[in-house]
């Protein structure tokens, strides 16, 4: 199957109104794939769609919601509106912050996991479901290497991280056989707005290293079919700042389904 058949009718963007949510929606159009394009700001999504229709011709849906809602999920529900969607992206998810658990009210930590894990996670159950019973489809979660271990500064944020390794490491064991791609792509430093706007409120200067959104974007649409994990930046069998590689971290899931598969009494393969 291409792109179009695996991944169509329809993708679903969530944080699609700039950076990487902006390249992966431009380049999943490009394809051939009509896209329903989510984020707060209604603006630059319009924009982005009107964009998107110019230059790929395929149909884009709108809407402004806040993932960090409590009824984010139903709103997400009703604007999709029965639409066949065969791959979802989950990119919304940065930290805006940058400061200590204790600094800031509960309700801002509360808020950050609705977003990075309870909307996400709601998101994956939903469609995932129709994707297994098609045969077909793919999950890809966005992510950030602050998922490897917590830091000052980043308490709620890297746990939340973490909570999206661990969930779509899970996913991609369960739905490996069933024809559903999962992947979890761990970036590194990447240009985004998001980004820069919180290194100018640190007064600190952007980094010479740092990836493109679209990069980003095109690598992890192509890693999408390998599964579970991609490191930003690094090699299969490289471990580098992740202190276990994408293949190692696979090796370990099939492992632990194989050594979990008696208290279960089946493994992925027999379902």
């Amino acid at each position: 199957m291409n792109f179009a058949e695996r991944y169509g009718r329809w993708a679903l963007i969530a944080g699609a109104s700039e950076g990487t949510g902006q390249a992966f929606a431009r380049k999943v159009a490009s394809q051939g794939v009509n896209c329903i394009l989510i984020a707060r700001r209604p603006e630059p999504l319009a924009a982005l769609a009107k964009q998107i229709r110019g230059e790929s011709g395929v149909d884009c849906v709108t809407a402004s919601i806040d993932l960090a809602a409590p009824n984010a999920f139903d709103t997400i529900v009703k604007t999709v509106n029965g639409r066949d969607v065969g791959l979802f992206i989950s990119n919304a998810g940065a930290d805006p912050n940058g400061a200590r658990f204790l600094d800031r009210n509960l309700s801002t930590w509360m808020e950050l996991v609705q977003r990075n894990v309870v909307t996400m996670m709601q998101c994956c159950h939903h469609f995932a479901g129709p994707m297994r019973d098609r045969g077909k489809g793919g999950l890809l979660l966005v992510n950030s290497g602050a998922c490897y271990g917590g830091s000052t500064f980043m308490a709620a944020y890297a746990a939340s991280k973490a909570f999206t390794l661990c969930f779509g490491e899970s996913l991609w064991g369960e739905l490996r056989h069933d024809g559903v791609d999962v992947l979890t792509l761990v970036m590194h430093m990447t240009d985004t707005p998001a980004l820069r706007t919180l290194l100018a409120e640190k007064g600190l200067p952007v980094p010479p290293s740092i990836a493109a959104a679209e990069d980003v974007a095109e690598v992890g649409l192509a890693r999408l079919p390998l599964g579970p994990v991609h490191n930003w930046g690094l090699e299969d069998d490289v471990a580098g700042y992740a202190l276990l590689s994408a293949s190692g971290r696979r090796k370990r899931v099939l492992a632990i389904e194989a050594a979990s598969a008696h208290v279960f009494g089946k493994t992925a393969e027999s379902k």
